[in-house]
C-alpha cells in the first residue's frame, strides 16, 4: 500500500481508504458478522483511513456503529474521517445546525457510536451550505472540538467551488472530500487547482461512479437499493445513466469487467497529481481486498491519459428502460 501526507493534518494516509456507507444497509442488506470482517479485511491488506458519517444508515447512525465494534483493539492503527449535518434528512426530521452546541451535540454523538474519544477528522455534510452564519456556527463548533482534543482537523464534505471558499474563508479547512472519478472528472477543471493552492486535503469519494465502474452492471441492471434507485426518478436522471453506461461498455472493451476495471478506475484516481486519498466502498471481505491491492502503484500520466480517451462516449448511446 502506498501512503501520502494527508495536507497539514499530520496524517499520513494510505492512499486507498474505506468508505463504511455501504456496511449500513443503505445499498442493500448486510449482516454485522460480514460488516465487521469487511473492515477488518481492509486493515489487515494496509487501509488505515475509514469514511464514515452519522447519516449512514439504516437506521441511522448503524455505519458509525459497525464501525465502532469492528474497531475494538485496532483504534490506534486508523484514522477515521466521520461527516456531521444530515442527521434526519430522510426521515424528515433533520437537527438543526444553528448553535456551536448543536455541532458539539452532533460530534459527541458520533463519538459515541464509534466508541473513540477522538475523530481525526470531521468533515460538515451540508454539502450546498452557502449561508454564512451557519458556515460560521460550524467553523466555531469545530475549532472549539478541536482545541479540546476531541477532533484533530476539519473540512467538508462538497462538490461545489463556492462552498468550499466560504467554508475555508479563515484558512482553516484542512480537508475536503468531493466527489471524483473517470466518470466524473469536472473538479479538474477549478475545485481541485483551488485545493492544491490552499493545500486542502483532497479525499475523492465515488471513485467507481457507485459500482458502474466495477463493469457488473449493464444497461439492463435495474439499481433497487435506497442511494442508486435516484437514478431512475426522472427522464433527466435516465439519460444521464445512459451516457455514463455507454461510457462504461467502451471501457469494457479495454478492460476486463471486475477486479481488472476497479484497479485501473481507482489507479486513475490515487494517481491524479495532487496526491488524494481514493475512498472506496466495500461489502465483502473480498472487495475490501481487492480495492486495497489497486493501491499498491500509481499510473502514469499517459496511462491515465488513456483510460480518458477510453470512456470517451463516441458509440451510440445505450438506451435506459
Amino acid at each position: 500500500m502506498l501512503y501520502r501526507e494527508l495536507g497539514n493534518t499530520g496524517i499520513k494516509a494510505s492512499a486507498i481508504g474505506l468508505g463504511t456507507w455501504n456496511i449500513g444497509n443503505q445499498w442493500g442488506e448486510i449482516d454485522e458478522e460480514l460488516a465487521i470482517a469487511t473492515v477488518h479485511s481492509a486493515i489487515e491488506q494496509g487501509i488505515n483511513l475509514l469514511d464514515t458519517a452519522e447519516s449512514y444508515g439504516i437506521p441511522s447512525g448503524l455505519s458509525e456503529e459497525r464501525l465502532g465494534k469492528a474497531l475494538k483493539g485496532l483504534r490506534d492503527k486508523v484514522h477515521i474521517v466521520s461527516k456531521i449535518g444530515r442527521w434526519g434528512r430522510r426521515t424528515g426530521q433533520m437537527v438543526p445546525m444553528t448553535t456551536t452546541d448543536m455541532v458539539r451535540l452532533c460530534v459527541h454523538a458520533s463519538l459515541y457510536r464509534l466508541r473513540t474519544d477522538y475523530i481525526d477528522v470531521m468533515l460538515c455534510h451540508e454539502g450546498k451550505l452557502n449561508d454564512p452564519q451557519m458556515t460560521d456556527t460550524y467553523l466555531e463548533g469545530f475549532e472549539m472540538l478541536k482545541q479540546q482534543g476531541l477532533i484533530g482537523a476539519y473540512g467538508i464534505s462538497t462538490d461545489r467551488l463556492e462552498v468550499l471558499e466560504l467554508f475555508n474563508k479563515n484558512g482553516t479547512c484542512s480537508v475536503v472530500e468531493t466527489d471524483y472519478s473517470l466518470l466524473n472528472r469536472s473538479p479538474d477543471k477549478e475545485f481541485l487547482p483551488y485545493c492544491q493552492e490552499n493545500n486542502i486535503a483532497v479525499l475523492m469519494r465515488g471513485p467507481l461512479h457507485k459500482g458502474l465502474l466495477s463493469g457488473k452492471y449493464s444497461s439492463e441492471t435495474v439499481f433497487t437499493d435506497t442511494v442508486r434507485a435516484e437514478w431512475y426518478k426522472n427522464d433527466k436522471s435516465k439519460t444521464k445513466l445512459a451516457r455514463k453506461m455507454a461510457k462504461v461498455e467502451n471501457l469494457k472493451a479495454e478492460l476486463t469487467p471486475g477486479e481488472e476495471m476497479v484497479t485501473a478506475a481507482l489507479r486513475f484516481v490515487i494517481s491524479h497529481p495532487i496526491a488524494p486519498v481514493a475512498i472506496a466502498g466495500a461489502t465483502s471481505p473480498e472487495q475490501a481486498a481487492i480495492n486495497a491491492k489497486a493501491g499498491q502503484q500509481l499510473l502514469s500520466a499517459e496511462q491515465r491519459e488513456q483510460l480518458v480517451q477510453s470512456t470517451q462516449s463516441d458509440k451510440t448511446e445505450l438506451a435506459i428502460a
